[in-house]
C-alpha cells in the first residue's frame, strides 16, 4: 500500500572527464544461461555463433553470487562487490523492528504532509524514490575516463543510476500500479476461478447486456483522495453477435481483436483530479467471445512516451527507443509467468506472449546497435530465464509437474531458445566491427527445480520456531503464525535466514553471545538433512554472512545464514514470505519447474570472449574490472578499496 501510494505521488510531482576512447566493447547480458547446457548445445553444433567466440575468444563458467539470484548476481558484476559491499541478499529483505518483508533493490517513499480540501488532499513535498544498491558502478568509471556508455535493461537498476551516457531500466522497474506485474483478465463465465488466491493478477466478472461489456484498467491509489480509491480507465467491448469478433474502445483507441489474437500497445489514461493524468499502455489478448466472454489484459506499463518514474538517461531516451522500434514493456520481468502459473493462460498462449516481448527486445537491440559509435554497450535479455522457470519440466518427463498430455509438444523449446541467442550473437559478430570485443555472459545457471524445502515448517519442527496454533490449515503467511515468544530462528526470502536476535529483531530473544553457537547449530542439522524421496542431502552448503561476505558496511542488514539447497531443491515460496505451513519437504507440482535459487556452486553461469580479456575473470565480481581493464583502466571499481 505504501509503496503504491508513493509511486502514484511521484507521477503527480533528471566531474570532469578525461578524453573518450575509441575502443568499443560489447556485452550481451543472457539472465540464466546455463554453462552445462550451452557446452552440450554447443557439442552438438546447434551454437555455431558461441563456438566462433570459443574459439577466437574463450568460453568458460562464470562464477556467480551467494545466492546465486538475479538482483544479487547483476549487482556483484556491477559493483565488484559482494552483498556485504553493494547491500542486495535476496529478492526479499526484512525490516527488523517491524518484521515486514520489502523488495531489496528500491524504496519508494510518499510525499510529507498533505492538505485537504473537500475529499482531495494534495501533497506539500513530493515523495522520493531510491535505489538501494550501494557502490559504484564500473560504467561511472569509464565514464570518468571520457568512455561512453550505453546501459539497457541493466537488472538492479532502476530508477536509473543516472551515470550512464544512456540508460534504460530493465528487472525491478514496477508496472503503473507498482507491482512488479499485476495482469487482469474480464470474464463473463459465472464464479470462474472462485476460491482461487490469484497471485500476480486480477479476475473481474463481468456481464453482457446486448453484446457490449462495460469494464475498467485499474492503475494505483489516488494519491489525491483523502478516502483510499484506485484511479480507472474505462474501457468497452462490443461482442459481434455472430462472429468470433470484439470491437475494444479504450481511450481514443478502438481495435479489433479475433479470438486467439494479440492487440498492439494501446495507450490509456488514469484521471488523478481535473488537471492531471497518469498514462499507461497495455495489451489485450481475445481468448473467447462466446459462450463465455474472455479477456486478458496485460499489466498497465510505463508508457515510455510519456513515463511517470525515470525509467532512462536522459530521460528522453526511452521515448526515443519508441519512436525508432515501437512501444515496448518496461516492466522489469515482461514475460507473464504469474498468468501461466495461475491458470489464466494456457502454454500456448503464454508463449505467444513472451514471444512478443522477446521480439520487442530483438528489434529494439538491432537500432541500438546500428547507433553504437564508441565505448561500451551493455544489453540485457531475460526471456530465456523467465520461459525456462515455467517452461523447464519439457526437458525432463520424471519431473512432477509433467503433464504428458500437453509437454511433449514443447520438447526442445530451451533449446531452441538458446538457438536464438546464438542468433543474436551471430548478428553483433556480422555487424560490430573487426576492432570490437564482444563479451557474453550470464548472471547464473539453470536447473529443475523438483524438490521444495518449507524452511519455516523446518525451523518449527526442530523447535526453533514457535507457532501460535499448530492447527492452522492455510498460513497467510507475512509471520502471522509465528509465535515470538518462543521463536530462535526464521525465514524470510528464498535462501535467507535469520537469528531472532534481542536488541536487533522487534521481538528478539536470543541474547547476542549465543548467536554464533545457535547458527552452527542450525547449520550442521540442515546440513544433515536428508530429503525421504531421494535418500541425498537437501542441502549441500550454508553460509554464514561474516564468512562468505566481506563487509563493506552493509552487513549487519543481510539473513545470519544463507542455505544452499542441493541441485533440484529450492526454498519454498511460502516460507519465503512467512508462512509456517506441516510438510518440510514436498513435490514441486508448481508450473514453476526450473530454478537457480540453490548452492551457487551448481549453477555457474556463462563467459564467452570473441578475445581473450586481457584481465581474466572467473566471477561475476571480477568482470566488471575486467571491462575497465580492456579500455586501459587498471583501476578497482570502488574507489576506496585496493586492488584485490
Amino acid at each position: 500500500m505504501r509503496r503504491a501510494l508513493a509511486l502514484a505521488l511521484l507521477f503527480a510531482a533528471g566531474c570532469s572527464r578525461e578524453p573518450a576512447s575509441e575502443k568499443r566493447l560489447i556485452v550481451l547480458g543472457f539472465d540464466g544461461m546455463d554453462h552445462a547446457l550451452t557446452k552440450e548445445l554447443m557439442e552438438a553444433g546447434r551454437l555455431p555463433n558461441f563456438s566462433r567466440l570459443a574459439e577466437a575468444g574463450s568460453f568458460q563458467a562464470l562464477e556467480t553470487s551467494v545466492p546465486p539470484q538475479s538482483p544479487v548476481a547483476w549487482s556483484n558484476f556491477i559493483t565488484g562487490m559482494d552483498s556485504g559491499g553493494h547491500g542486495i541478499f535476496d529478492f526479499l529483505h526484512r525490516d527488523p523492528e517491524t518484521m515486514v518483508p520489502y523488495l531489496s533493490t528500491t524504496d519508494v517513499s510518499g510525499g510529507g504532509t498533505t492538505i485537504e480540501v473537500g475529499g482531495y488532499q494534495f501533497p506539500l513535498s513530493g515523495g522520493s524514490i531510491e535505489l538501494l544498491r550501494k557502490g559504484r558502478t564500473f560504467w561511472e568509471v569509464l565514464e570518468n575516463h571520457g568512455v561512453e556508455t550505453t546501459i539497457i535493461r541493466m537488472p538492479a537498476n532502476f530508477p536509473p543510476s543516472g551515470t550512464a551516457t544512456r540508460e534504460l531500466t530493465g528487472m525491478g522497474t514496477p508496472d503503473l500500479p507498482g507491482t512488479i506485474g499485476t495482469f487482469s483478465f474480464y470474464t463473463s463465465k459465472l464464479f470462474a476461478f472462485a476460491g482461487q488466491d490469484i497471485s500476480g493478477g486480477e479476475v473481474y466478472e463481468v456481464d453482457i447486456f446486448d453484446n457490449v461489456v462495460e469494464a475498467a484498467l485499474y492503475g494505483p491509489d489516488n494519491p489525491f483522495l483523502v478516502e483510499t480509491e484506485k484511479v480507472t480507465s474505462p474501457f468497452t467491448v462490443y461482442l459481434d453477435p455472430v462472429d468470433p469478433v470484439a470491437k475494444i474502445v479504450a481511450g481514443a483507441e478502438e481495435l479489433i481483436l479475433r479470438e486467439g489474437e494479440w492487440s498492439e500497445w494501446v495507450t490509456v489514461e488514469f484521471p488523478l483530479i481535473p488537471t492531471q493524468t497518469l498514462a499507461g499502455m497495455v495489451r489485450f489478448y481475445l481468448r473467447s467471445v462466446r459462450p463465455d466472454f474472455e479477456l486478458y489484459a496485460s499489466p498497465v506499463n510505463f508508457d515510455p512516451m510519456a513515463p511517470p518514474l525515470p525509467i532512462s538517461t536522459p530521460g528522453g531516451y526511452a521515448a526515443e527507443l519508441a519512436r525508432a522500434t515501437g512501444r515496448f514493456y518496461t516492466q522489469g520481468m515482461p514475460e507473464d509467468t504469474k498468468a501461466i502459473e495461475q491458470g489464466v493462460l494456457t502454454t500456448e498462449e503464454f508463449l505467444a506472449q513472451a514471444e512478443i516481448a522477446g521480439r520487442e527486445i530483438r528489434e529494439q537491440y538491432r537500432y541500438v546497435l546500428d547507433r553504437f559509435q564508441t565505448g561500451l554497450l551493455f544489453y540485457y535479455v531475460g526471456n530465456v530465464d523467465q520461459v525456462s522457470h515455467v517452461m523447464w519440466k519439457v526437458r525432463e518427463p520424471d519431473h512432477p509437474e509433467y503433464d504428458p498430455e500437453v509437454d511433449p509438444e514443447y520438447e526442445g523449446l530451451i533449446e531452441d531458445l538458446y538457438v536464438g541467442l546464438d542468433e543474436m550473437v551471430g548478428y553483433t559478430l556480422d555487424h560490430m566491427g573487426e576492432d570490437t570485443t564482444l563479451v557474453v555472459m550470464s548472471d547464473h545457471g539453470f536447473t529443475s527445480f523438483r524438490r521444495s524445502f518449507h524452511l519455516n515448517a523446518w525451523l518449527a519442527h526442530k523447535g526453533y520456531l514457535a507457532v501460535k496454533n499448530p492447527d492452522l490449515e492455510n498460513d497467510p503467511g507475512l509471520f502471522v503464525n509465528v509465535d515470538w515468544t518462543g521463536t530462535r530462528a526464521y525465514g524470510v526470502g528464498l535462501n535467507a535466514l535469520y537469528v531472532n536476535l534481542r536488541g536487533r529483531e522487534k521481538n528478539g530473544i536470543v541474547a547476542p553471545e549465543k548467536r554464533e553457537a545457535l547458527m552452527d547449530e542450525i547449520a550442521e542439522q540442515l546440513l544433515g538433512e536428508i530429503d525421504p524421496a531421494t535418500g541425498l542431502p537437501a542441502v549441500t552448503k550454508m553460509y554464514k554472512r561474516e564468512e562468505v561476505y566481506r563487509d563493506r558496511g552493509e552487513l549487519e542488514i543481510g539473513p545470519d545464514l544463507i542455505v544452499g539447497y542441493a541441485k533440484g531443491t529450492r526454498g519454498s515460496g511460502r516460507s519465503a514470505l512467512g508462512a509456517v505451513g506441516k510438510e518440510i519437504i514436498t513435490d514441486n507440482l508448481d508450473e514453476w519447474s526450473g530454478d537457480h535459487e540453490m548452492d551457487h556452486e551448481t549453477v555457474p553461469g556463462v563467459l564467452l570472449t570473441s578475445r581473450p580479456l586481457k584481465r581474466p575473470a572467473s566471477s561475476l565480481k571480477e568482470l566488471g574490472r575486467s571491462i575497465l581493464v580492456e579500455f586501459g583502466i587498471d583501476e578497482p571499481i570502488q574507489p576506496t578499496e585496493e586492488t584485490e
